[in-house]
């Protein structure tokens, strides 16, 4: 939703669009992960991510059906549908991103690498795909409205495969105590023993422990989303002036920071350096505030060659950061206890996200709404 930003610039010219959006995005991604983890002992995680992707390939259907409908006119009533999908793609999400970082958490910390390059590859994917759609259409009359239909036209039918190996693993996970795990053995047709379930359990550490003991990579992902999300993609999208690439300015941007953000993901590959140190890490995380002036100077004396330089940083930290914590948090505990440590940590993150798109507002100080 965010990659047509100029679309629906164009449609709701006053209403804030990337702003509003990843605002009521976020109440409901924070309200059910909040939910999902709090019992995610007693949640079938198939069912959980099945229930995911199936509902964001609804809520995308949806995004097109309610364009076609309203024949792409504007107004507060569409406004309002589009937002109401918005908070679908919030629940969607919570259900996706909690799930699937705490299976990947339990099964092998550095699956989790490739789970969160995927993330921004989509990303990386979608942004060039906008950018396709966009140049196709743009001699043609009604040109922006044909790439964005057509854009989610292809995004609405991509399949998610099923991988094997998770049986594996999710027997692992049920012999050290996991409960998350049962339903889904069960349906596989795996059978577990339930000897020493009380002794497992006992030795089992609860959420407030597990989080006591990780609090600062808690807090890591929490400053390095709210810091993104405070400028990306509100402020890029509106605040970043007039400058020679036009309307493919905000689009160039974007898919600047997902390009950079997929790289990022993938050099802690290199061992040498991925940063380990939670006392570096935290320090490298707190550091990135420097950005907000950075932005903020380049945005009002900058040209855009420095603006899509500082972006590119911004979507490089961001990934290289996200994955240094969530690759080395969950080390050193048993399935159950990982995968309750995934959800937590993930938590955390959409509530970083939360408190970043609240922040972006504060951009708008003093410009007039």
């Amino acid at each position: 939703m965010l990659t047509i930003t100029d679309y629906y610039s164009i449609l709701f010219p006053r209403y804030h669009p990337s702003r509003v959006l990843t605002l009521v995005y976020q109440p409901f991604a924070v309200g059910t992960i909040a939910t999902l983890a709090y019992n995610e002992e007693r949640i079938n995680t198939r069912f959980r991510n099945l229930f995911g992707y199936i509902l964001f390939f609804v809520a995308t259907l949806l995004v097109l059906v309610i364009d076609l409908a309203t024949s792409g006119k504007g107004g507060i009533g569409t406004f309002i549908g589009i937002c109401a999908v918005s908070g679908a793609f919030g629940i969607a999400d919570a259900h996706v991103q909690g799930g699937m970082v705490g299976d990947l958490s339990y099964m092998h910390p550095e699956l989790l690498q490739s789970f969160l390059a995927g993330g921004a590859a989509s990303g990386a994917l979608t942004s060039a795909l906008r950018l396709v759609t966009k140049a196709a259409f743009e001699n043609s009359k009604d040109g922006l409205r044909k790439g964005a239909l057509l854009f989610f036209a292809i995004t609405t039918f991509f399949v998610f495969p099923k991988v094997p190996i998770v049986k594996y693993y999710r027997s692992k996970a049920a012999s050290e105590g996991a409960k998350t795990v049962s339903a889904d053995l069960a349906a596989a047709g795996i059978q577990t023993s339930s000897d020493n379930e009380d002794v497992k359990k006992q030795e089992r550490k609860g959420k407030k422990q597990l989080l006591m003991e990780n609090i600062d990579y808690a807090i890591d992902l929490f400053l390095i989303y709210s810091l993104t999300l405070s400028i990306f993609p509100g402020f890029l999208s509106e605040d970043t002036g007039k400058h020679s690439l036009g309307d493919w300015y905000a689009l160039v941007l974007i898919a600047m920071y997902n390009a950079c953000d997929l790289i990022g993901r993938y050099i802690p590959l290199v061992k040498c350096i991925k940063m380990e140190s939670r006392k570096l890490l935290t320090t490298t995380i707190v550091s990135r505030i420097l950005l907000i002036p950075a932005f903020y100077f380049t945005a009002k004396y900058g040209d855009q060659g420095w603006m899509m330089l500082l972006t590119s940083f911004l979507g490089l930290s961001n990934g290289y950061l996200t994955v240094c914590v969530l690759t080395s948090a969950p080390k050193g505990y048993k399935g159950p206890e990982q995968n309750a440590l995934g959800n937590i940590l993930v938590s955390f993150l959409l509530a970083g996200i939360f408190a970043g798109v609240t922040l972006d507002w504060l951009w708008l100080i003093g410009k007039g709404w």
